[in-house]
């Protein structure tokens, strides 16, 4: 079944889009795992491990600023363990894995550290402060902006860093006002197009 989005964003198309120098992006943990983890393939669709590591390369090639958020570090960790996990077996449980195979924890703990010195080696930090302030405006925006609690408080360090552009295969972030969602999922492409949103740079 389709998601209905109801697109609040600008959204542009990263298959006919150029990054320019002067973009400033933050990059979801999504698009840093297809760029950085060797065994993205596994658990992803074709076009995530050719266009976003293929935009990124582009955005780096034209001096473009890339920004990560450190709460990036515990998804992409996640996703890379769980990734790992089911390689070894589809039907171990997480913690199981985690403390009675070392090996494979040893393995695990490189291939995050491979992922991540790629990440800070191209981009740049954009902190975030999670306090009440920041987890109270966090519960507001979850009221009309249809995100899970990673993205909230990703949304809260863009904010603070002023950046309004973000490279991001999430059809969730469509629902944000006031911000440009660079992605090649082709749903939110569509429902951007249907609905007026699809931009041309």
């Amino acid at each position: 079944m389709a998601v209905n989005y109801t697109v609040q964003a600008e959204v542009v198309d990263i298959q006919s889009d150029n990054p320019k120098q002067d973009d400033i992006f933050l990059v979801d943990t999504n698009v840093w795992y297809w760029y950085t983890y060797t065994n993205a393939s596994i658990s992803s669709r074709p076009y995530q491990i050719t266009e976003y590591p293929s935009y990124v390369a582009k955005a780096i090639s034209a001096s473009s600023l890339l920004l990560y958020c450190g709460l990036s570090f515990a998804e992409l960790a996640h996703q890379i363990e769980k990734t790992e996990r089911e390689i070894f077996s589809s039907t171990i449980k997480p913690k199981d894995y985690r403390h009675n195979h070392p090996a494979e924890r040893a393995k695990v703990v490189a291939e995050v550290e491979i992922a991540w010195k790629q990440v800070i080696s191209i981009a740049a930090c954009t902190e975030i402060l999670i306090d009440e302030t920041k987890t109270n405006t966090a519960l507001t925006r979850f009221q009309t902006q249809l995100l899970d609690g990673y993205d909230l408080l990703i949304l809260e360090a863009m904010d603070k860093a002023g950046v309004k552009q973000i490279i991001t295969d999430d059809g969730d972030y469509l629902t944000v006002p006031g911000i440009k969602v660079f992605t090649a999922n082709s749903g939110a492409i569509s429902a951007a197009r249907s609905q007026g949103k699809l931009l041309v740079r």
